[in-house]
């Protein structure tokens, strides 16, 4: 499913779902130490997300999706399903709006399959 997000929205580079905590689940396309890092920034990105969102009165504290423009590309990262995320790195050719579109679409159908359990000290709980 995740080729099928990349086949789809032309510019992808690469693709990454992680858990909570930073630990990479899955990837397609991209080299798989880059894919790693990735990851682990995208926890700190989800927490600040949260962080954040908390300083908005209507707001549920749940981060949806956070999008980052900069020279050569775009960084998305949506909330997949319980403790897990969806990660795309994109080049300048990717539309944001067919790919905010693409990434939910795709949430909606595998969601529910990309929960990752929470852990502490190294055990899920």
């Amino acid at each position: 499913m995740l080729r099928d997000l990349y086949d789809g929205v032309p510019g992808i580079e690469m693709i990454v779902v992680l858990s909570a905590d930073g630990l990479r689940i899955a990837r397609y396309s991209g080299d798989p130490d880059a894919a790693d890092r990735v990851a682990a920034a995208c926890a700190g990105l989800q927490s600040l997300a949260g962080a954040v969102s908390q300083e908005i009165p209507t707001s549920d504290g749940d981060m949806k999706m956070v999008l980052i423009e900069m020279n050569g590309g775009y960084f998305y990262l949506m909330a997949a399903g319980p403790n897990a995320y969806l990660a795309v790195l994109s080049d300048v050719r990717c539309e944001p709006g067919r790919m905010g579109l693409s990434m939910a679409d795709l949430v909606a159908r595998i969601g529910p399959h990309l929960t990752s359990p929470a852990r502490r000290n190294g055990q899920t709980v």
